[in-house]
């Protein structure tokens, strides 16, 4: 696909009474038609109802339910209540990664290969009987070869008007959909369903975009394709938006457009009436932003991801002189918990399943006790401490007979999840993988004990200034300013205090290498994730820091790599305790 979008016509009419008529001010009857756009976002690869990690049906403390399976009920729903040719389908993106289904048909059976799998997401998603689907930045984590072959595989378009070829400038994916329904005794009404992701692509996969995608702000792209669409005879335009609402970026001003900009664009570009919210993982039901060059109301609507929820936008329409006008949007959600999963969705992927499930619960080795991340985000945990010592001994091999053997290698790593554990006993690849939930890999990068302590200091922003003497709370110890886990590092191979009573900016003391202060000047290779490497979550200088070694292998596989290879996981060949917390020199905990 180049330029062009995709144009689909509606192949029913509509039922009488989705065409009602109304008396109108000349006491003649207008003609009024209802459409009902149904949105879902940040899929990641949720099917069914099921907890890979834990092997057992999916269980929040809020009753919530996942997948797929669950969304096809939804969606059947509707469609007897609202009429099925009154009703569209989309989605607004990360939809092939997120979860060892994902990754298998990625990695261990891949789509890719000769005569390989259909993608189990395609083929829940076409017997959904989706219209169109955003990209996603996470679409593009296992490289465009993935990708495209994914869009092969669909029955729908992948949308994204500002995925843009880096030579041409013109898009790489359809920008849009526009779909004619036909209206009993009136002109169809054309729907026009215009696809944007996210410029932070061009960060987190830098490795598998650079040089060949391009992608602008939201803001950008929606002004120049929405009066197109109108031009084109769009009565009705809806944006599916792998964007958030916040106006915020997560990488800073390291690109000139802003990460979730869904709101911007809502507020900035007319002549939009919807916009279905993707990538922030919120649950927004309704959210009315006005325009302000119309003053005209838009109504934004972000379901909560993985499938729990399905969005609603319900549409009015009115004949009014000689054209199609929007008269209403009203914007609700629906609970995947409160139905069943379509038996025709379980019997469709019922065997994808099966290997998947057969694939996570492989043994690759033993641990001598149990391992968790419960207190990994305030107190130094062996099981993260895993993460940096598999990270530092495949840098250090790559670097083996290289001009920077010799350097010092440190290692970062996050407390993804609050909740995994590595049981006393078998070890599984699904343990492993509920360490490591991401599909990130190795970088090494050249950086100097200044650049380091200030990767310390902004790393330790993470934690809410806590006065000596004042009682510690735990669950507010953490995330201030709202940083997610994720963007906490730990730095293996040093060691340090952070002072949680200084404000801050100054919190990193005792700083050492080897017992000693840390020099300034002295070089160390900082085994990274490519996330961070690539500028995600913003931390200074890495980004810019020269690369040494990167790899396209994922970290949780050398993880399971290693684990195999020792046989037995014992906290002595891996554990130490690199930093603590302090208040004014005193150790919290």
């Amino acid at each position: 696909m180049t330029g062009a979008g995709v144009a689909l016509a509606g192949g029913a009419a509509a039922p009488a009474a989705q065409a009602a008529s109304g008396a109108g001010a000349s006491g003649r009857r207008a003609k009024r038609w209802s459409l009902t756009v149904m949105g879902t976002t940040d899929l990641h690869g949720h099917v069914f109802n099921w907890d890979y990690f834990k092997d057992a049906e999916y269980a929040d403390k809020a009753g919530n339910a996942q997948g797929l399976a669950r969304i096809s009920t939804l969606v059947n729903q509707v469609r007897e209540e609202k009429g099925r040719c009154n009703t569209l389908l989309i989605d607004a993106g990360d939809t092939i990664q997120g979860t060892p289904l994902t990754y298998y048909y990625a990695k261990v059976d891949p789509i890719t290969a000769k005569g390989g799998p259909v993608h189990p997401m395609a083929q829940a998603m076409n017997a959904i009987g989706y219209d169109a689907v955003a990209l996603g930045n996470h679409e593009f984590n296992y490289g465009i070869e993935t990708l495209r072959k994914f869009e092969q595989q669909c029955d729908f378009p992948l949308l994204g008007a500002n995925a843009l070829d880096a030579r041409t400038r013109k898009p790489a994916f359809p920008p849009y959909l526009m779909k004619k329904f036909h209206v009993h005794g009136a002109p169809p009404v054309t729907v026009a369903v215009l696809g944007l992701t996210n410029p932070g692509i061009a960060i987190w996969d830098k490795a598998y975009v650079q040089g060949k995608l391009t992608f602008p702000g939201l803001e950008e792209q929606a002004a120049k394709w929405v009066p197109k669409l109108r031009s084109m005879g769009a009565d009705v335009v809806v944006v599916s938006a792998h964007s958030g609402t916040s106006g915020k970026s997560s990488y800073g001003d390291q690109l000139p457009w802003v990460e979730d900009a869904a709101a911007n664009v809502a507020r900035q570009v007319p002549g939009i009436d919807a916009i279905l919210v993707g990538h922030a993982h919120l649950e927004i039901p309704e959210l009315r932003v006005v325009n302000e060059k119309t003053g005209k109301t838009v109504v934004l609507s972000e379901p909560l991801c993985y499938a729990e929820r399905l969005t609603l936008f319900d549409i009015e329409l009115v004949f009014a002189k000689g054209r199609w006008e929007v008269e209403s949007v009203a914007a609700s959600l629906r609970n995947s918990n409160s139905v069943a999963d379509d038996p025709r969705i379980t019997r469709l992927l019922k065997d994808e399943h099966a290997k998947v499930v057969s694939y996570v619960n492989q043994v690759v080795g033993r641990a001598t006790e149990t391992l968790t991340t419960v207190d990994a985000r305030y107190k130094d945990a062996p099981i993260i401490d895993l993460i940096t010592k598999v990270q530092e001994d495949v840098v250090k091999s790559a670097l083996a007979g290289t001009q920077y053997a010799a350097l010092p290698v440190i290692a970062q790593a996050s407390p993804f999840s609050r909740t995994s554990e590595i049981p006393a006993g078998d070890v599984t690849i699904r343990d492993l993988s509920s360490l490591y939930v991401y599909d990130n890999t190795l970088v090494a990068k050249l950086m100097t004990g200044a650049q380091v302590r200030a990767y310390l200091e902004y790393s330790a922003e993470y934690f809410t200034q806590t006065a000596a003497g004042a009682p510690v709370d735990v669950e507010k110890l953490t995330n201030a300013n709202n940083r997610p886990d994720y963007n906490y590092d730990y730095v293996s191979g040093l060691a340090y205090d952070i002072d949680i009573a200084q404000p801050a900016g100054s919190r990193i003391k005792n700083l050492t290498y080897n017992g000693a202060a840390l020099d300034d000047a002295q070089q160390f290779v900082l085994a990274v994730n490519n996330y961070r490497a690539n500028g995600g979550g913003a931390f200074p200088y890495v980004a810019s820091a020269k690369e040494l070694w990167s790899e396209s292998t994922e970290i949780r596989t050398r993880i399971a790599e290693w684990v195999t290879a020792k046989g037995v996981l014992d906290p002595k060949d891996f554990a130490s305790v690199d930093w603590r917390l302090t208040r004014d020199g005193t150790p919290v905990f």
